[in-house]
């Protein structure tokens, strides 16, 4: 079976009975039911129900022989573990749903919550950085967490050890949330514990796995979706080059989240992420008042985009005139990668291809060929990596 989303043929609806939403659960867990997956499966067959019954030939016709969806007894025991954990399930077309992340193209079909589920319907910043943070680093996570909170937002991190927990910490007693890379009820890493309980009693914990699963490294960007997901905006506090929270930040411009950064010192490595978004053109944070003044200059009325590539809304000037802010950036980047392929192109073709102005695409070109996401050979020819 493949992710690919096809047209609707029926209303998806929220589940009217505990048999329907058993039944969705089932269909979740079922092997290779991803998100995307299942609202096609919904999309398609119009119910839990008839989804589960069409998989096993759904998987024939994709060459998987045997297949069985998940059973019975799986869900039965899931839904049991959640009852332990006090964990409630909200699935995404209903009212508890977070209306912000269902914007995004790959919105978990269901959430798990321990806590306070009213913080879902305010405002939402996320703070992310380094987890070897410096004591700089953690009180500027510390004093932007509660500055924003006593400005209405609530605080999202990943309860990772440094930044994250700073932050958490900080919003502790206004209003944070903890998106979990494992089940609702494992508290990673272990040294947070008390701080996951704290908060799982006076915010919320949110989860998309089943309770009592271990993170692993794949689970920890699928986290980190949802992490941006949520917030109108996603603030970088220390971060290396090579690190989570540049990938959170990927994400967050992906699904048209605003993406800002605290600078650091230009020998501290724990910084150098930050100092890379600022160059490419994230706003610069110094308190809570940058963050909430770049969230005003956004369109109050245009939805996120989820993924689209429509970020820039006028015409980008020549970079000689008019620096790229960061979204414009990487807008483009993603529309010359999006253009590239293996067979080499001439460079002359590539920016007629695009529409715009040389000036523009020679410097987007020398920054994605140093990231080594693309090679110059000679003629002018450009391949993507």
């Amino acid at each position: 079976m493949t992710e690919d989303h096809n047209s609707s043929t029926h209303p998806q609806l929220p589940p009217t009975t505990e048999d329907e939403r058993f039944l969705r659960l089932r269909l979740l867990r079922s092997r290779r039911v991803g998100p995307t997956t299942f609202h096609r499966l919904l999309d398609e067959h119009g119910s839990a129900a008839a989804a589960l019954d069409a998989l096993p030939a759904v998987a024939r016709a994709a060459g998987v022989d045997d297949y069985v969806p998940c059973p019975h007894e799986v869900a039965a025991k899931e839904l049991k573990a959640a009852r332990s954990a006090k964990a409630r399930a909200v699935f995404f077309d209903e009212p508890d749903y977070p209306s912000h992340l269902a914007t995004i193209s790959d919105a978990p079909p269901m959430l798990w919550l321990r806590g306070d589920r009213t913080l879902l319907k305010k405002p939402m910043i996320a703070i992310v950085g380094a987890r070897n943070a410096s004591a700089l680093g953690n009180r500027t996570a510390r004093a932007l967490s509660k500055e924003l909170a006593e400005n209405g937002f609530v605080i999202v991190s990943g309860l990772a050890r440094g930044i994250d927990a700073s932050a958490h910490r900080a919003a502790l007693k206004t209003g944070t949330i903890a998106v979990f890379a494992g089940g609702i009820d494992v508290i990673y890493p272990a040294e947070n514990s008390q701080l996951g309980h704290d908060i799982a009693a006076q915010g919320l914990c949110i989860s998309e796995h089943p309770p009592g699963l271990a993170p692993r490294a794949r689970h920890f960007p699928s986290r980190n979706r949802i992490v941006s997901g949520l917030a109108r905006a996603v603030v970088v506090v220390e971060a290396a080059a090579k690190s989570g929270s540049l990938i959170t930040a990927r994400t967050a411009l992906d699904q048209g989240r605003e993406v800002l950064a605290v600078p650091g010192h230009p020998f501290d490595a724990r910084a150098s992420g930050c100092n890379l978004l600022i160059r490419d053109g994230a706003p610069l944070v110094r308190n809570a008042e940058d963050v909430i003044e770049a969230l005003s200059l956004q369109q109050q009325d245009t939805p996120p985009t989820g993924g689209k590539n429509d970020l820039v809304t006028e015409e980008v000037k020549p970079a000689a005139a008019q620096k790229r802010n960061l979204r414009e950036t990487h807008a483009l980047h993603l529309e010359i990668l999006n253009r590239l392929g293996p067979t080499p192109i001439a460079e002359d073709q590539l920016i007629r291809d695009i529409q715009a102005d040389a000036e523009d695409i020679s410097p987007a070109l020398l920054e994605l060929e140093l990231e080594g996401q693309i090679t110059r050979q000679s003629g002018g020819l450009l391949s993507r990596n």
